[in-house]
């Protein structure tokens, strides 16, 4: 008696090709919506083409890249089985990288990795990003679906994205334009953005044991819903900026919370102050303090504290900034100033108490 042995396929390792050309065939309304004129073509090719020519008009363009992910959050996606708002979060965090030093973001790509490819789950993912890509005045060129059956459970996945930008090269932002007595302008944050959620998870769910489809009267909604609120993307109101007031710098508040992103932006021998009490934190914060009874300082160099940009500008320009980004529906406010460098200070520091 003999028996038949079935030949090894690529379907029997985990991998579903079917299913991620499905996927393919789901995202393509949403990357046509992601597009700029000088994209040449559509999905599925080996590499997303960009018309350069347009760059001719500079006179030295410099091309400013980021790259980035969404960090943990995407764990909370999987769990509450939503899927379109963490693209949002990845453009944000690569378009307004690239925004800081005056370079208005042109094109990027993404990358997906799941344990098995959901057609739907995945088009969804990659709707996000289009949407997000279309809210900072740039173009999804391509990107990659990768299936790792073995490495990721099956509803594991992660997200990763790269962008590219321009900028003349006499109008490069940072810290060498900073001047004493520049006004520090604050743009407000949607939420905690996308970092800090290894902290957010451990002390909210893990400690606290508080449930994701929990309604919290604080938060007016249920974790959850807080916890998945998308980045905040700021790169068009930045540009927005440049082109209205005198602009020196902005700095990005990510990792590190604001003090260490604002100290990047400033020279030696200058000191960024910023005062609390020209803000209140949203809720989210706070419960994230008490629930694992943080320290202050250990959420500041967490979270961005309600505080996702800042803008360097120049004290005449103080006016203008603020009308601009009010006509532009972004909340913000005057929370500090450049100062000479103590002996004892270092980049900026956060002085004060936040206001009730």
């Amino acid at each position: 008696m003999t028996t038949e042995s079935t030949g090894a396929s690529y379907a029997s390792a985990g991998v579903d090709i079917e299913a991620g050309d499905r996927a393919v065939e789901l995202m393509k309304e949403w990357v046509k919506k992601a597009r700029r004129p000088e994209v040449l073509g559509g999905i599925g090719g080996f590499a997303g083409l960009f018309d350069a020519s347009a760059l001719k008009r500079y006179e030295r363009p410099l091309l400013a890249s980021a790259t980035d992910g969404v960090g943990t959050k995407v764990d909370l996606a999987r769990k509450l089985g939503v899927y379109d708002t963490i693209g949002h979060d990845l453009v944000g965090m690569v378009v307004d990288d690239i925004v800081v030093c005056g370079a208005e973001p042109l094109f990027m790509t993404d990358y997906i990795c799941v344990g098995k490819v959901h057609p739907e789950r995945v088009a969804a993912i990659v709707k996000g990003i289009a949407e997000g890509c279309v809210l900072a005045g740039c173009a999804l060129v391509g990107g990659e679906t990768a299936e790792h059956p073995g490495l990721l459970g099956e509803d594991d996945f992660d997200v990763a994205g790269a962008g590219t930008g321009v900028v003349e090269a006499d109008r490069v932002l940072g810290a060498d334009r900073i001047r004493t007595g520049d006004a520090v302008i604050a743009m407000a944050s949607s939420g905690l953005h996308s970092n800090g959620y290894s902290l957010v998870r451990h002390v909210l769910l893990d400690r606290a044991g508080m449930a994701l489809e929990q309604h919290v009267d604080e938060l007016g909604r249920t974790l959850g819903e807080e916890l998945l609120e998308p980045t905040r993307i700021y790169s068009l109101d930045c540009l927005a900026l440049i082109r209205t007031a005198e602009t020196h710098a902005f700095s990005h508040v990510t990792g590190g919370g604001l003090a260490n992103n604002l100290a990047r932006v400033v020279p030696d021998g200058l000191h960024a102050v910023v005062d609390r009490s020209t803000w209140t934190p949203s809720p989210v914060f706070d419960l994230v303090g008490r629930a694992g009874r943080v320290e202050r300082l250990e959420l500041e160099k967490t979270l961005n504290m309600g505080v996702g940009m800042i803008a360097v500008v120049p004290q005449d320009s103080v006016d203008a900034a603020l009308t601009l980004l009010a006509d532009r529906g972004v909340d913000s406010w005057v929370a500090g100033e450049i100062t000479e460098r103590g002996e004892h200070t270092t980049g900026a520091e956060l002085v004060g108490d936040y206001a009730a």
